[in-house]
C-alpha cells in the first residue's frame, strides 16, 4: 500500500472541499474540543448553534472552569448524553489551572478525553502525528482498503487506528484526520456514497470489488433491556425530593427521584410512561407520597429542576405527574 500517496492525495482532496464550520476558524484547542466532544452522537448541522450558544456564555476555558455546574448543564441541554457536559467541566478545572497539554497521551489522563478526542484535540490543535479513528473514519478505511474487520473489537480496531497512524505519520495530521472524518461525513457517507467526488476511487478496493455497502462490517446489535422504575414523586412548597442516583443504571450519579428499579424479561402491560436511554427501555409506573420516606433526599424548587438535571426523563415523569 502506497500510504503515503493516499496521504497526499487526501490533504489536496480536503483543501478544497472541507465545510467552513466555526471550529476551524483557528487552533484554539479548547474551541476544538468542545467540538469534537459535541459531536459524538450529534450531527454537524445541529452542534453549530449549540456550540455557538455555549462560547458565548463561556468563551474560554477558564469561564467554563469556574462556572456553576447547573449553568452548564443548562446550557447544555437538548444535546442529551449529558454525562458528556459534566466531564468536559471536570477537565475544563484541570487545564485552567495546568493549561492545555500537547499530547493525546497527557490528555488522555483528563476527565471525559477518550482515545479518539485526544489525539483529535492533540494531532488538529497541536500537529502531534497521531490518527484518529471515529464511525466515519472507521468506514473509509475500512472501504478503501478492503478491510471485513470486526471494529468493535480490540484487534479490528488496533488494526485501523494504526493505518490511521500511518497515514498521520507522514505529516499535517490536523488535515489528514479531519480529510478522514470530512470524506466519511460528506462523501463515504453510510447510505448514500458519492465515490466520483472521492480523491481515492480509482484505488478503492472496496468500489473495485463491489464491496461498498457490505463494509464496513456491520456491529451486532446490544440487546435492549427492559427496566421498570417506580419512581417516588413528592411534591411540597413548589419543591420536589431528590436523590443522588445509586440504584439505577441509567442517569448514573445524577440527581433523580427516589424509588425502585428492576429488570424484568418482558416488558409490562401496565405503565404510566416509557422512555428510552441507550439500550435501557424504562416502562415507568410513579408512585406519589405526601412525604419522602428516603433520607437523603434533597428538596429542589420545581423551576430550577431542569437545572439539576436536565434529562428529558424527569420532565415526562412530572408532566404524568400534573396531567
Amino acid at each position: 500500500m502506497d500510504y503515503q500517496r493516499d496521504q497526499k492525495q487526501l490533504i489536496q482532496w480536503y483543501k478544497k472541499n472541507r465545510r467552513a464550520l466555526p471550529w476551524r476558524e483557528n487552533k484554539d484547542p479548547y474551541r476544538i474540543w468542545l467540538s469534537e466532544v459535541m459531536l459524538q452522537q450529534t450531527t454537524v448541522v445541529a452542534v453549530i448553534p449549540y456550540f455557538e450558544k455555549f462560547l458565548k456564555n463561556f468563551p474560554t476555558v477558564q469561564d467554563l472552569a469556574s462556572a456553576p455546574e447547573h449553568d452548564v448543564l443548562e446550557s447544555w441541554a437538548g444535546l442529551g448524553y449529558y454525562s458528556r457536559a459534566r466531564n468536559l467541566h471536570k477537565a475544563a478545572k484541570a487545564l485552567a489551572e495546568n493549561g492545555f497539554p500537547k499530547t493525546a497521551a497527557e490528555l488522555l489522563e483528563l476527565p471525559g478525553f477518550g482515545p479518539y478526542t485526544s489525539r483529535a484535540v492533540a494531532s488538529i490543535a497541536f500537529g502531534e502525528k497521531v490518527g484518529v479513528l471515529d464511525g466515519n473514519v472507521i468506514r473509509v478505511l475500512s472501504r478503501r482498503y478492503g478491510l471485513k474487520l470486526e471494529w468493535w473489537n480490540n484487534k479490528g480496531r488496533q488494526q485501523l487506528q494504526e493505518i490511521s497512524d500511518t497515514l498521520s505519520s507522514f505529516g499535517s495530521s490536523d488535515s489528514v484526520n479531519q480529510g478522514l472524518m470530512e470524506l466519511g461525513a460528506t462523501v463515504c457517507t453510510p447510505q448514500k456514497v458519492m465515490c466520483l467526488m472521492c480523491p481515492w476511487s480509482t484505488d478503492c478496493v472496496s468500489r473495485e470489488k463491489n464491496l461498498v455497502e457490505k463494509l464496513p462490517l456491520k456491529k451486532p446489535r446490544k440487546q435492549s433491556e427492559v427496566w421498570v422504575w417506580k419512581p417516588v414523586v413528592t411534591i411540597k412548597n413548589g419543591k420536589v425530593a431528590l436523590v443522588s442516583n445509586d440504584y439505577a443504571p441509567f442517569l448514573k450519579g445524577q440527581m433523580i427521584f427516589p424509588g425502585t428499579i428492576s429488570q424484568n424479561e418482558d416488558k409490562p402491560k401496565d405503565y404510566d410512561a416509557k422512555h428510552n436511554i441507550t439500550h435501557h427501555d424504562i416502562f415507568i409506573k410513579i408512585a406519589h407520597k405526601k412525604t419522602a420516606s428516603d433520607r437523603n433526599v434533597e428538596w429542589v424548587e420545581l423551576k430550577n429542576l431542569k437545572k439539576v438535571n436536565p434529562s428529558s426523563l424527569l420532565q415526562k415523569v412530572l408532566h404524568k405527574v400534573e396531567t
